[in-house]
């Protein structure tokens, strides 16, 4: 039986993207099932206690830059600390990612998710630009022209709303989150406890 993995992420989250490339492979190399969830976390931190980055005290966003130049250094992903578009609008990158992943092309979804996190943290694009997103998802084998008007629709954005709610009712507070039933991995720097999650079956 596969293992089954529901992955939490935001579109905008640099340690997403620290942790895209090798929990991609991680699960890959596990041949597990994931679930791609690119859910609200304004919403999620709202309900959870957690602050949006503008409103969080001064030390704690100088430590955040510390923290990031740190592992950009330790994991060799070239990001720039405070790239041009940050934050991005990822409402329709979100929506995209989740018609795909409803259309049963999870691992487009799961790397269209991934190509818009590089394009925004490395190579300073603006992933809320439609022509861009497009371009995004040609890149990864996607359609474009096809899923956005598809992304577009309204009834991605209410699953997007329940895939939220659920996310709550689940205890995911932080991205990326990975989880293993009731097992919540927070953070890229657990991947090497969820790997081992993995290898114990």
């Amino acid at each position: 039986m596969a293992r089954e993995i529901d992955y939490f992420l935001s579109l905008n989250s640099p340690w997403t993207h620290f942790g895209a490339a090798r929990f991609a492979a991680l699960a890959a190399r596990h041949q597990a099932l994931v679930r791609i969830f690119p859910v609200d976390f304004g919403t999620i931190f709202a309900e959870t206690g957690g602050l949006p980055l503008p409103k969080r005290s001064p030390q704690r966003q100088a430590y955040r830059l510390q923290e990031l130049a740190r592992w950009r250094d330790h994991l060799g992903v070239p990001i720039h600390l405070k790239p041009r578009h940050f934050p991005a609008n990822e409402t329709l990158a979100a929506q995209a990612v989740i018609a795909l992943r409803e259309s049963g092309e999870g691992e487009k979804a799961m790397a269209l998710a991934h190509r818009v996190l590089k394009a925004l943290w490395e190579e300073e694009r603006d992933t809320a630009d439609p022509a861009t997103l497009a371009a995004l998802a040609d890149e990864i084998g996607a359609d474009g022209a096809a899923l956005l008007p598809l992304a577009a629709e309204p009834r991605w954005a209410a699953r997007r709303a329940q895939d939220t709610a659920a996310a709550i009712a689940r205890g995911v507070f932080g991205a990326p989150s990975y989880v293993i039933g009731e097992e919540i991995f927070w953070g890229q720097d657990r991947l090497d406890f969820l790997a081992r999650r993995l290898d114990a079956g």
